[in-house]
């Protein structure tokens, strides 16, 4: 596994989220979609939405954003490290590293993530005139060290435990220290982090009589591999239950084959998983889906000479 993973936790109350919420407009869009267009540009994935505090509006406003939601139920009674916790968990088999951040921290480039990808660091966060920034970039082999920490401090203290010296990526990017109520500061550079964001943005899909798989239908089918179940799956992706077998059977209907195999019954309840045909299937598209829209960025930019 080569890929990086991404976290932004979004779970707290207003007044903890530094009196912003995460649905707060900088410009024309929200503060996470923000973050998250931001991770996708640095070809972050998979990314992780950790919810709490209004996580039905969130999920709502993210929900054609291939962003996988975990929810913190105990949003109320726990700290930020508790949230991330569950982003680490879930990553921590899906990636190499994972870069995490909090909604708090809005505005900064793609070009700043990927610097941090490209370290190959076990610990690594952005600085700005020698002030130390967002996000932080994991290794993966730290993760079990990390949320097994019960110790003081949060997640400073978890990753001052794992035994790694935290490294430093000097960036000529302020962004890496702007707290989303900071409003002015952010007023004054947005235009500059506006610009940044110019970029091709790719939707795939196949289609028969009628489209029957997009990004959305594998972001379904991934799920279904992960949490072997179709209700866990939709509850992950802001997906009615009934919308996502409308999808299945259009899909298997337009293929010819099986795509899922259902498992009624038993002690422990029905399961779902997905047959070797849907692997194969989904394995071939996320192919073609890397290929296509690495020639597009690639052309993009040299076609409309964007450095």
């Amino acid at each position: 596994m080569n890929n990086t993973g991404g976290i932004i936790v979004a779970a707290g109350k207003i007044d903890d989220n530094g009196g912003v919420s995460p649905l707060f407009q900088i410009g024309s869009i929200s503060i996470i979609k923000r973050i998250i267009l931001t991770f996708q540009q640095a070809k972050i994935s998979p990314i992780v939405v950790i919810t709490g505090y209004q996580s039905l509006e969130v999920e709502q406003h993210l929900a054609d954003y291939e962003v996988i939601f975990l929810k913190n139920e105990n949003y109320d009674s726990t700290e930020k490290f508790d949230s991330a916790k569950i982003g680490l968990n879930f990553l921590k088999d899906k990636c190499k590293q994972v870069v995490f951040t909090s909604a708090t921290i809005p505005m900064y480039t793609s070009n700043t993530l990927s610097k941090l990808i490209k370290t190959d660091k076990q610990l690594i966060v952005p600085s700005y005139k020698g002030r130390a920034g967002h996000p932080l970039l994991i290794n993966c082999n730290l993760i079990n060290n990390i949320v097994e920490y019960n110790g003081k401090g949060g997640m400073h203290g978890a990753v001052n435990s794992t035994g790694i010296t935290k490294e430093y990526l000097e960036v000529d990017d302020e962004g890496v220290i702007l707290e989303a109520d900071e409003i002015e500061k952010l007023d004054g550079v947005l235009q500059y982090y506006n610009d940044k964001l110019l970029h091709p943005f790719i939707r795939i899909s196949i289609e028969k009589e009628s489209l029957f798989f997009n990004s959305r239908a594998k972001l379904l089918l991934l799920l279904i591999q992960e949490t072997h179940s179709v209700k866990r799956a939709c509850k992950h992706m802001a997906l009615s239950y009934g919308k996502a077998w409308n999808m299945l059977n259009e899909m298997e209907k337009s293929l010819g084959y099986n795509v899922v195999e259902r498992r009624h019954g038993g002690r422990k309840g029905g399961k779902t998983n997905l047959t070797k045909e849907g692997e194969n299937f989904l394995e071939r598209y996320q192919r073609y889906e890397d290929d296509v829209r690495q020639y597009a960025s690639k052309h993009f930019y040299d076609i409309f000479e964007i450095k």
